[in-house]
């Protein structure tokens, strides 16, 4: 790979394993658990796919690429309504309604056949108001304990 750039692609897929493919005629794959690990074994099959000996572990890697680059683009997951309900534990109705109050994240792209958002995007308002949720209650809860019982009826 010396003096030579390499472009990859990498993507999480929904079982959460990560895939990289190399872009040109040779189409090298790879696939970890993790995105670093899917990388270190992207590094070892394009340099058996160079006719090189494979190095070690990742560390091994970055030596034996000396003098090529590797340009890694990661694409992110991307969620429509019907993945947004399910990470929200809604239904896609109360999707749109959040939706149309504007009370949900911007979509990064709208196409004629819906919204898209990045997944992170959606889980990380997922959480955000599961927390509010639980801050409700709570104060509910505080709120019903204060309450002084109500007299006996009768």
């Amino acid at each position: 790979m010396a003096g030579v750039e390499v472009r990859v692609v990498m993507r999480q897929e929904p079982d959460g394993r990560w895939t990289a493919r190399s872009d040109g005629t040779d189409g090298v794959r790879a696939t970890g658990a993790t995105r670093e690990r899917c990388l270190a074994n992207l590094r070892r099959s394009l340099a058996r796919a160079d006719g090189r000996r494979p190095a070690a572990d990742a560390r091994d890697a970055d030596a034996h690429d000396a003098g090529g680059t590797l340009v890694v683009e990661v694409q992110p997951q991307l969620a429509g309504v019907a993945e947004a309900a399910a990470i929200m534990g809604w239904d896609k109705r109360r999707v749109v309604t959040y939706i149309d109050r504007g009370s949900f994240p911007e979509p990064v792209q709208q196409l004629a056949s819906g919204r898209l958002w990045l997944r992170s995007d959606v889980e990380a308002f997922a959480a955000d108001w599961q927390a509010r949720q639980a801050r409700r209650a709570a104060r509910a809860e505080r709120r019903g304990r204060r309450r002084p019982a109500a007299p006996a009826v009768g």
